[in-house]
């Protein structure tokens, strides 16, 4: 019972792709139909047939390559010197105003630094008032020509080193005084925290970064494309941006291209920053999925007929021909769409009328 059931679909489907292969001409006709040949089943042009005369149109070959919004400005907040991180005030995701405290690092060693600071100015000052005494007091005696030049010399090198070294103790002093204000961390700019990146406990240190802030209404998108379409481009150039995650085309500004290739995929990084929109700016995120568009290869003359006029059966390509007042089947191969049209590759002809209400 089941081998006759196999042996019934089987046959169903035989019939069924020889019925396709029929209506396109390829058995029946004694030979497969090529792009450009006509089967020899015609029907009569129906009364309200509508029809299209084919002519060449400009194409702008734009392509697309996947790119990724990014923030124009980025701020990688780090401490300026090595110290313990004891407090960390945001996390990721969160909404900071400038000014806003983001972390704070332990103050001790900054402040024994500070104090040691002081106590060298302090011995400093000291060194330098014993030192001005004696140049004054050993001036004087030069001038009543009861001391030596060499003397007289000694005392005021001295002296001027003690002043020098007073002034770089209060410049230690007062960066020290900086530090100690530098323990906390501030957002620089107001923005969003795309990263953290340390946890409280964790050792801060100069250039590594314990958040990273992120501006959302200064954004690019950067994308990786063929550097045969890269040499195309200048900055200060126009591209296409879609964002088809928010239905949103917009027109971005080249402001970047990298000159680096990279080996692997001969590509370079372009980018381009868009629009100052807040209500876009809104919307979009660093990080999102976007397309760069751009046509880098120039303007051709092609055909193009609407894409409801042609039919496919599975990857087989046809359309309708209109020969006198008759309709013939013809295989077409076909391109690019480009919204409701389609470029046709092999298969037509310019001046060529086809029919383009197909459901007749």
């Amino acid at each position: 019972m089941n081998r006759l059931k196999w042996i019934i679909s089987a046959l169903a489907i035989l019939v069924l792709i020889f019925v396709i292969l029929f209506a396109l001409g390829i058995i029946g006709g004694g030979e497969k139909v090529e792009p450009g040949n006509v089967t020899v089943h015609a029907k009569p042009l129906p009364a309200n047939a509508k029809t299209l005369t084919l002519g060449k149109q400009q194409s702008d070959n734009t392509l697309s390559w996947p790119a990724t919004i990014r923030s124009r400005s980025v701020a990688r907040i780090a401490p300026k010197f090595s110290a313990r991180i004891i407090e960390i005030t945001v996390d990721a995701s969160d909404k900071v105003n400038k000014g806003d405290v983001l972390a704070r690092l332990d103050e001790q060693a900054m402040r024994a630094a500070y104090q040691q600071a002081l106590a060298a100015l302090n011995a400093a000052k000291a060194q330098a008032q014993r030192a001005i005494a004696d140049e004054k007091r050993i001036i004087g005696l030069y001038e009543k020509e009861a001391a030596t030049r060499q003397s007289y010399d000694a005392a005021v090198a001295q002296a001027n080193s003690a002043r020098a070294a007073v002034k770089r103790a209060t410049s230690a002093v007062r960066q020290a005084k900086v530090n100690l204000g530098e323990n906390v961390l501030r957002a620089p700019f107001d923005g969003v925290i795309s990263e953290r990146l340390k946890e409280p406990g964790d050792m801060g240190l100069p250039g590594d970064p314990v958040v990273i802030l992120t501006k959302t209404d200064h954004l690019r998108v950067e994308a990786a494309i063929p550097t045969s379409c890269a040499n195309k481009l200048s900055v200060g150039d126009a591209v296409g941006v879609r964002i088809d995650s928010f239905n949103v085309k917009t027109t971005g500004t080249v402001d970047e291209i990298v000159p680096e290739i990279d080996p692997a995929t001969r590509t370079q990084l372009v980018k381009a920053s868009l629009p100052d929109n807040p209500e876009l700016s809104a919307k979009l995120t660093p990080g999102l999925f976007a397309w760069l568009e751009q046509g880098c290869e120039g303007h051709q003359n092609v055909l193009m007929i609407p894409v409801s006029a042609v039919v496919r059966y599975g990857q087989l390509e046809t359309v309708t021909v209109v020969e006198g007042n008759q309709l013939h089947t013809r295989h077409i191969r076909t391109g690019k769409q480009n919204g409701d049209q389609v470029e046709v590759l092999s298969g037509l002809s310019e001046g060529e009328t086809i029919l383009i209400n197909s459901g007749l």
